[in-house]
């Protein structure tokens, strides 16, 4: 029996779980979605390599990769190991000068690598890192989302995003992105779906959004940059 079906795999933001999608919602007749975690990298382990070891989770042909966040720079590489239908990358950057200037900054003084990212079981300061917001009002909440914290995992993360060279994306990706983004400020960004008052948990809180649009941005033939 053929498989007409859109599958959508979905890769959450730094150091957070693949519950983050729980109200992301697809017509179930024309797509299936897949969720995918993060693991622990090996140490010295490239982003290209994570991304290729990745994609071994992907069962599917020319799959829909959605990623938030620095999973939107990791479905990116992604597409560089495996034939894809199409990328969407959700609160993120496409290339590298969209990164925020006090990111391009780390990479030279290398300023990234004094963060505390030892005290990554305080909750509070890693959805700081992840989400780019303080979370006190809603902190149990971001203990459910932000499940990965390992020390290596995240200092392999950070030094990975400040690190991360791109200049021209691929011609299959959408790019969406929230006016309010303090993370990836709009300000750097160039070519992208933006979303009213979106913050850079769009995807946790505005789910409607989402769910109103995706289906089409993902079926256009026209929507990619």
């Amino acid at each position: 029996m053929p498989d007409n079906k859109t599958h959508v795999y979905l890769m959450p933001g730094m150091a957070a779980n693949s519950s983050i999608f729980d109200d992301i919602k697809f017509p179930e007749d024309t797509f299936e979605t897949h969720r995918l975690e993060w693991f622990v990298p090996d140490k010295g382990m490239s982003l290209s390599s994570y991304a290729q070891k990745m994609c071994s989770n992907v069962q599917h042909k020319d799959p829909v990769l959605l990623g938030v966040s620095f999973g939107g720079l990791l479905v990116q590489e992604m597409a560089k190991h495996i034939r894809v239908k199409k990328i969407i990358v959700v609160s993120s950057v496409k290339r590298s000068s969209e990164l925020p200037k006090k990111m391009l900054f780390a990479k030279y003084t290398k300023v990234h690598k004094l963060l505390p990212t030892g005290l990554v079981n305080n909750v509070e300061l890693l959805a700081k890192y992840a989400f780019g917001e303080t979370v006190t009002k809603r902190l149990e909440l971001y203990e459910k989302y932000l499940s990965i914290r390992d020390k290596h995992y995240i200092d392999w993360s950070i030094d990975k995003i400040v690190n991360w060279k791109q200049t021209i994306p691929p011609g299959n990706l959408v790019h969406i992105q929230g006016e309010k983004d303090a993370v990836f400020p709009i300000a750097n960004i160039k070519n992208c779906i933006t979303v009213k008052n979106g913050t850079h948990t769009m995807i946790i809180h505005r789910a409607k959004w989402f769910n109103e649009h995706l289906p089409t941005i993902i079926l256009e033939e026209d929507s990619c940059i």
